[in-house]
């Protein structure tokens, strides 16, 4: 797949027939993908959710909270 920009692009030559209980057990499979790879999945689809660029998420605005300490 030549366009890097998106590393999680669909390869729509991949495809088998199945039952809805089994796709809904695939896409839930994460066991052989590392805690690394998961987060930059998190991370792609959260892009996809809130419109922003996956190679540079949006900092947090840290002004907006304050911490106080208890007694």
């Amino acid at each position: 797949m030549g366009n890097d920009k998106n590393p999680y692009r669909l390869d729509k030559t991949v495809f088998q027939a199945m039952t809805a209980e089994e796709a809904d057990n695939y896409q839930r499979d994460y066991k052989n993908y590392s805690v690394n790879e998961r987060l930059k999945i998190s991370l792609y689809l959260t892009s996809i959710a809130y419109d922003f660029d996956f190679n540079h998420p949006p900092k947090i605005d840290k002004t907006v909270f304050s911490k106080e300490k208890f007694s």
